[in-house]
């Protein structure tokens, strides 16, 4: 391990973002949450709810899924990140998280089409979901070690570029091959591979063990080539990793610009997971499009992300992440607001004439920005978390930076549900990140663009 170049320890850690990426890309945003919408829309529609208020149910219920699963990883992220730090170990944990993304992902297999267990769908979802959030934790603490501070940016974004590229591919194989249009065949016109039944929804089940494989395969380079941090000889207790957790946002008073950007990052980060976690959601309740056209918007947004994410990298090493974080937050601002005065029949309130397009062309072009500049507010969000990070503490202090990221997560799900029940209307429930995004842009702004290391 020891004669492991610099270079290929870089690759090791994005075949990280590689393996891991499909789970976004293919079940929260694009495959799953909208089949599950679908199902359990339909679901609801039997159970005798009017068109409006079965959507809006089945979005509620999405909601209380994604808020409970942010809650838990909020929550748990500091501490395990503290205890991984006592011992400086950090591949055992990768290893066991891994085994939660992989088995969470598979059990989407057992999804019934007819709606009879989506409580079960929700919690296998949650629990690979859980495990896929805490291996990128401890990802994410490795980036202080793989260049200086000036070169973060530039690895971060070009390892969210390759990570998207690796959501993409997955996304267009599970497309071609496997999703089943309305009239039971995949995109290309061919029956789902693998002899699977279109009538049970087969092809598209089939997402579940497909992330869960293609993770477990491309996570070989990057345990192949990233080298775990020493050992301590120190066996971390509960205990003192609640102590370790304590200490660190108590200090917090004495960084305030660590303590600004937590906060900002807290609202404008659960203002992205809304979005990401209701795109596809919003597009199968709001616009009634099928799984393989929300599909096709998935790998084009995709494409942008990855094509995006890369130049923001670059942008971000040229110019530093604070202006690049302020670009990505205002231009998704604009973008929710397009959506939440989109619908079928109106733009803005201006009425459009029966069946037209304009409405899929427009949210296609969102879905491109929102992929884009998504990635890059990602990207450079870690860079400048590097900023404020000690290397002795980066697992602590990413574990503070997943809290951050996660500690509210059931804010932009909760406040969606709440809308979206008050309101009875699917797309106006989105309006909530909106706000989400105006006020992290507000805390942004006292932030220190180089950061606060101690």
């Amino acid at each position: 391990m020891s004669n492991i170049s610099s270079r290929k320890r870089i690759w090791g850690w994005w075949f990280f973002d590689w393996a891991s990426q499909p789970y976004h890309t293919l079940l929260v945003t694009f495959v799953f949450g909208p089949f599950f919408a679908a199902v359990a829309a339909n679901y609801y529609l039997g159970e005798g709810l009017a068109p409006d208020a079965a959507k809006a149910q089945a979005q509620t219920m999405w909601s209380i899924g994604m808020t409970v699963t942010g809650l838990m990883i909020g929550f748990g992220a500091p501490f395990i990140g503290a205890l991984a730090d006592i011992s400086g170990r950090k591949r055992p944990w990768l290893i066991g998280f891994s085994l939660m993304y992989a088995l969470g992902a598979w059990g989407i297999w057992y999804s019934d089409p007819a709606g009879s267990n989506l409580w079960w769908m929700l919690v296998t979802f949650g629990f690979g979901f859980i495990g896929a959030e805490f291996a990128l934790i401890f990802a994410n603490s490795q980036l202080p070690s793989l260049g200086d501070k000036d070169d973060v940016g530039a690895i971060s974004g070009s390892g969210f570029a390759f990570g998207y590229l690796g959501g993409v591919l997955a996304l267009f194989i599970m497309l071609l091959l496997f999703v089943e249009q309305g009239s039971g065949k995949t995109l290309i016109g061919l029956d789902p591979v693998l002899g699977l039944d279109a009538e049970t929804r087969e092809g598209t089940r089939a997402v579940g063990p497909f992330t869960a494989l293609w993770f477990i395969l491309f996570m070989v380079p990057y345990f192949l080539w990233v080298k775990d941090d020493a050992r301590t000889g120190k066996r971390g207790s509960l205990g003192q990793a609640i102590s370790l957790v304590i200490a660190s946002v108590k200090a917090l008073r004495y960084r305030g610009s660590l303590a600004r950007y937590l906060g900002s990052s807290m609202l404008y980060r659960d203002a992205l997971n809304g979005l990401y976690g209701f795109g596809g959601v919003y597009a199968s309740l709001v616009l009634d499009w099928e799984i393989t056209s929300i599909g096709i918007f998935g790998v084009i947004s995709a494409i942008a992300a990855a094509a995006f994410s890369w130049v923001g990298g670059m942008a971000d090493k040229r110019f530093g992440p604070k202006p690049v974080i302020v670009a990505a937050i205002l231009v998704l601002t604009l973008v929710c607001l397009t959506v939440v005065n989109m619908s079928r029949e109106a733009l803005f309130g201006i009425e459009l004439s029966t069946g037209s397009k304009l409405p899929d062309a427009i949210f296609f072009g969102c879905g491109m920005l929102i992929g884009g500049f998504g990635g890059i507010l990602q990207a450079a969000s870690r860079s400048l978390m590097v900023r404020h990070t000690n290397p002795a503490k980066a697992t602590e202090s990413f574990g503070l930076y997943g809290l951050s990221g996660r500690a509210t997560a059931f804010l932009a799900p909760g406040l969606i549900g709440v809308a979206t029940t008050l309101t009875g209307s699917a797309r106006l429930g989105i309006s909530p990140v909106i706000f989400l995004f105006i006020l992290g842009l507000i805390v942004l702004y006292r932030v220190k663009a180089e950061g606060d290391q101690v």
